[in-house]
């Protein structure tokens, strides 16, 4: 390791205590790109990684809201406007228990990449909050979004910055966050990405993500000569991007042998088939059910509840 990027990192850590996750991120880029540094001495004098390392704008805020019950919970809200260099910022919103800083951070800093390599004009960001919508009712999580928008629409826009759906945020949570800066703004914009059909979504935007990953390990297998037909496949996670993930690794002839949510994972020897896709859907989109239940349908099928204690964070 050179000692630009030692000195980089004893700095990245200095001014970012208590945030591992955002170290490890910035250590993993910075390691990949010491040669891009040697050679070009000119990048580390106009510190380039430096500003892409440091958030343009970090945004935290109170959500307080009441649920149907008439009790009072107060939620973080977060959003990291991390860099827009070549566009608005782009990134999706988390609701989970784990949210932090430290954890957007690290997400917001490698989401710049991610959207810069798709040569789209969009910038990075990310942004959500600890409240947990597992478990709790329509009713509930619409209160929470609308207590949450009231002060992120503030913060965003077409131009400015289009948060998107993550963990815990699927096209139910996108669509009340939606219709209150519909409300709060008296305007019809793109401002969110993930909508439902009938209220400015995009064709295949359910699919994307899910078929684009397995796309892309086929594109990888054929550099090998070698195809997703008769490969055993294990995926994680059962929501919107796993569904699809299936659905394409069977189109290409795969077996799927597991899924998962952050309660433990089902280990199925026999594979996963179209009808058992389809209850997964079932399970996680209409009724919100655990994947254990799952394994309660299906014989021949293994369930492991994930140890508390191991600290499994949804990253």
């Amino acid at each position: 390791m050179s000692d630009y990027v030692k000195d980089l990192l004893t700095e990245v850590r200095a001014k970012n205590p208590s945030e591992p996750e955002f170290h490890q991120a910035v250590e993993e880029v910075a390691d990949s790109l010491e040669l891009v540094f040697e050679r070009h001495p000119e990048y580390r004098a106009a510190k380039v990684l430096e500003r892409i390392i440091e958030p343009e704008r970090v945004i935290s805020f109170r959500v307080p809201w009441v649920d149907e019950q008439g009790e009072i919970h107060i939620n973080r809200g977060y959003r990291i406007e991390m860099n827009s260099a070549i566009g608005p910022y782009k990134g999706g919103l988390r609701f989970h228990p784990s949210v932090n800083l430290g954890i957007l951070k690290f997400l917001a800093f490698e989401q710049v990449f991610k959207n810069s390599l798709t040569t789209l004009p969009m910038g990075g960001g990310k942004g959500g909050s600890d409240f947990d919508p597992k478990g709790k009712s329509d009713l509930k999580i619409m209160r929470f979004c609308q207590a949450f928008m009231s002060e992120l629409f503030r913060h965003i826009g077409p131009n400015t910055d289009v948060p998107a759906g993550d963990i815990g945020v699927g096209g139910r949570e996108i669509g009340f966050l939606f219709g209150q800066y519909k409300k709060l703004r008296n305007e019809f914009t793109g401002v969110l990405t993930g909508k439902g059909l009938n209220w400015g979504g995009s064709l295949i935007r359910p699919e994307a993500t899910g078929f684009g990953s397995v796309y892309f390990a086929a594109e990888m297998l054929e550099t090998r000569n070698q195809t997703l037909e008769g490969k055993t496949c294990l995926v994680s996670g059962s929501g919107n991007v796993a569904q699809y993930t299936i659905e394409k690794i069977l189109e290409l002839g795969g077996k799927v042998v597991t899924v998962s949510d952050s309660n433990g994972y089902v280990y199925d020897e026999a594979g996963l088939t179209k009808e058992k896709l389809q209850y997964v859907m079932d399970l996680k989109n209409v009724r919100r059910g655990r994947i254990k239940e799952y394994a309660d349908n299906f014989k021949g099928v293994v369930y492991t509840e994930i140890d508390p204690k191991m600290n499994h964070n949804p990253l």
